[in-house]
């Protein structure tokens, strides 16, 4: 699974580990995150993340 970059903070979503600490799951891709995900670091939104590796 693709990484997604936060490109205001620098934090890297990694679907394998999931956001366990705002409910999201281990496997859990980008594409299925809530529409109110947020960075959990910075809080910004889903369309400031940019695929990474």
């Amino acid at each position: 699974m693709k990484k997604y970059l936060c490109t205001a903070c620098g934090y890297v979503y990694d679907p394998e580990e999931g956001d366990p600490d705002n409910g999201i799951d281990p496997g859990t891709a980008f594409e299925d995150l809530p529409d109110d995900w947020v960075c959990p670091l910075c809080g910004v939104g889903k369309e400031l993340f940019e695929e990474t590796d």
